[in-house]
């Protein structure tokens, strides 16, 4: 596991955990790393200080807000109680807006995606479930997919 200090276009920068630089790449590229206070997707790595262990918890003895970890497809990204309330908040708006705009393929989501790629149906919007090997073969193939970290929708 490697860490980074990421930046997005409006300054804001944070910390993520990638199995290796070329995952970091990889979902940088891809659209997948996400500002946890903005929701921007433009991300590039932030200059980074040493990190030396002095063997106490400077964090504990300074009384410093908790920090919370989120992981998501082999991403960890370390916030702080407020920013991970806002990601949050801006996922669900996130949500709402795909759910109101997008048509809700589901699991055939990589046939429709080449379908419209390919012209071989009308382009629209949409949205549904892929295995990341799927999403890799779609990106692969030049089809623009991007992972969003929500749940899977679930049939009623």
């Amino acid at each position: 596991m490697i860490v980074f200090d990421l930046r997005c276009t409006q300054g804001h920068t944070f910390e993520a955990w990638f199995k290796s630089s070329t995952a970091y790449e990889e979902q940088r590229a891809a659209g997948a790393i996400i500002c946890p206070m903005c929701g921007d997707v433009q991300i590039t790595k932030a200059p980074m200080a040493p990190n030396i262990a002095t063997g106490k918890s400077d964090r504990a003895e300074t009384g410093a807000a908790r920090a919370v970890a989120t992981r998501d497809r082999g991403t960890t990204t370390h916030m702080l109680e407020p920013q991970r309330e806002l990601f949050h908040h801006v996922m669900e708006k996130l949500r709402h807006h795909v759910e109101k705009n997008f048509d809700y393929v589901g699991r055939d989501f990589p046939e429709e995606a080449r379908k419209i790629h390919y012209g071989e149906v009308e382009a629209r919007p949409i949205y549904g479930e892929a295995t990341p090997h799927e999403s890799r073969e779609l990106r692969e193939e030049g089809v623009d997919v991007i992972a969003l970290p929500f749940p899977a929708k679930r049939d009623s």
